[in-house]
């Protein structure tokens, strides 16, 4: 075997398993992985949390069971992760048609001092009228967030402040289960089939 042979058997061998390591650090410790199960969001049932929806009607966990949700974190000041996400969840919507009537779909704030109640109705108007906006005080927000497995951190600016916060959206099946999570900038015929098993395993629960 001359010495051209043995490197290429060398390379290929060298390159198979590079190839075995990474999808084993997928699996394990990348995008991949599996959710730790301490990092996974509380069911809606063990939530507790009170806040206000952009009607001025107290609202809760308690009151997104019975129909699967989609929930986000954000603010009304967020120059481009929220208007981006909340055009993306209109988009799904319109794409889910009827069986939109069957979905809770919450928007809520990291940014209770700006995000009033009136500032939460004009800000979701924009949107899919499907959307509602919850805000709270900066405790239940906290406690909302905590429930939910969200982050987010007030940052300084020049003069002002923004917000660092979780820019996923969170699934739950009717019973408040956590099903999944749809990530920022997800393509659409991946985001609306998430949505679609959840609405399935809605209907296969209550048959």
């Amino acid at each position: 075997m001359n010495r051209r042979t043995l490197f290429t058997y060398g390379a290929a061998i060298s390159g198979a398993l590079a190839l075995t390591l990474f999808i084993g650090w997928w699996r394990v410790n990348g995008p991949g992985a599996p959710e730790p199960v301490a990092q996974r969001p509380l069911p809606l049932t063990q939530m507790d949390f009170q806040m206000t929806d952009q009607g001025g009607a107290t609202v809760g966990p308690a009151s997104l069971l019975g129909n699967p949700s989609m929930v986000f974190f954000g603010f009304t000041y967020c120059p481009d992760v929220c208007p981006t996400t909340l055009s993306d969840i209109s988009g799904w919507l319109d794409d889910l048609g009827d069986d939109v009537a069957d979905m809770n779909v919450v928007f809520i704030t990291v940014d209770p001092e700006r995000d009033t109640v009136d500032a939460m109705a004009e800000y979701v108007n924009y949107f899919h009228p499907a959307i509602q906006g919850w805000n709270g005080t900066l405790e239940e927000t906290a406690r909302a967030a905590a429930g939910f497995r969200a982050r987010y951190e007030k940052v300084a600016t020049d003069g002002d402040y923004t917000m660092n916060h979780t820019a996923s959206v969170f699934l739950f099946d009717a019973e408040g289960q956590f099903s999944g999570t749809i990530d920022y900038h997800e393509q659409r015929e991946f985001a609306v089939p998430k949505i679609r098993r959840v609405l399935a395993r809605t209907g296969e629960q209550s048959s």
